[in-house]
């Protein structure tokens, strides 16, 4: 049997528009995100590209074409979206699936400013476990040698915005976002996204490369997509994701116990 969520009261005339952002939201979906097993998942790929960074530094000295490949590959196109996957699905998905989302829903808090508060929750965690370490990544690989470090960094950033809406957008629409999200992780972005030609226009990976190519210097990053398309087409997801999620939220039901 399926029950619909509860909707909050409606706001009195002359009432103030509810803010964007929600103090008591963004706290419990900070703790969702790092007080749960995720969390050390979310600690792990760093790490590792920390440490692979060190140990290719160490080896082979600093090298710009190791330096662009490690970033490139590993950082941006793997790591980064795996790291969405988690923040952006984790923001909501676990509620969805054992149903205390019905008690924040039943809060008088506008289903837009829950899927907004999420949204900005899973760009910071993810922004913090992806782009930081990418430019420290950066500086122990080559000392930030033609600005990679920066421009991988900001690459890294701006599509923490664009996975953390899509992700986000995957945890309300089916219990199986986490899996939805591995595949377009690790199947579209790190292996058609980089193989497929026609593909690549369709790559977050590559609007990010784009808009980090801007930000290195001249040939340091490549990029298959040209950077108004690219900025153009992050901002559309962005916003396409973050309204339909709040459109989801608004007509979600409960699958209860049968």
């Amino acid at each position: 049997m399926s029950t619909t969520t509860p909707t909050a009261p409606a706001a009195p005339p002359g009432a103030p528009k509810a803010a964007l952002f929600h103090p008591t939201v963004a706290r419990l979906t900070y703790r969702a995100l790092l007080g749960r097993r995720r969390a050390l998942v979310l600690f792990v790929l760093p790490a590792l590209l920390v440490a692979l960074s060190v140990a290719v530094r160490v080896l082979t000295g600093p090298d710009d074409s190791t330096a662009g490949g490690i970033l490139g590959t590993f950082a941006l196109g793997t790591m980064v979206p795996l790291i969405g996957v988690i923040a952006g699905t984790g923001a909501i998905g676990p509620e969805i699936d054992d149903g205390s989302v019905v008690y924040l829903l039943a809060k008088p808090v506008s289903r837009p400013t829950i899927i907004f508060t999420k949204l900005l929750v899973a760009i910071g965690v993810t922004v913090a476990f992806s782009a930081l370490p990418v430019l420290l990544a950066g500086f122990l690989l080559n000392g930030n040698s033609q600005q990679m470090a920066v421009g991988f960094a900001v690459a890294a950033a701006v599509a923490s915005v664009a996975y953390s809406a899509l992700f986000l957008f995957f945890g309300t629409i089916s219990r199986h976002a986490v899996v939805f999200g591995l595949v377009y992780a690790l199947v579209w972005e790190s292996l058609v996204g980089t193989l497929v030609p026609g593909a690549k226009t369709l790559s977050v990976q590559q609007w990010a490369l784009a808009v980090g190519q801007k930000a290195a210097a001249e040939g340091a990053i490549a990029s298959d997509v040209q950077l108004p398309l690219a900025i153009s087409l992050l901002v559309a997801l962005t916003v396409a994701a973050t309204w339909y999620a709040a459109r989801r939220l608004k007509s979600l039901t409960l699958a209860g116990e049968e």
